[in-house]
């Protein structure tokens, strides 16, 4: 395999792109309302319906996205999904 092979099989789907795309805009969607709304901002990011389908959404993606430069997006979705309610939980029972 040439190396312009290997780069284009390297290269991830516009599809992936998309979604990656989607989900930012998922998440920022639930902070604007946290921002605007009477929820707070962590509980709106991990509480709301358009987080919980972003990471629904990334869990289901992920697999089209592995081997390109999508699959570190992905994982950063959904890790900071994971810190976030991980970090909520443990200032919730500190209070």
């Amino acid at each position: 395999m040439t190396a312009v092979e290997q780069h284009d099989a390297a290269a991830p789907l516009p599809s992936v792109v998309t979604v990656a795309h989607i989900v930012y805009a998922l998440h920022a969607l639930a902070i604007v309302v946290g921002i605007a709304g009477t929820a707070t901002i962590v509980g709106s990011f991990i509480g709301s319906v358009p987080s919980i389908v972003a990471v629904i959404l990334n869990y289901v993606k992920r697999g089209d996205a592995r081997g390109t430069w999508v699959e570190s997006h992905y994982r950063w979705q959904i890790r900071t999904f994971w810190y976030a309610l991980l970090w909520f939980l443990v200032g919730w029972a500190l209070i």
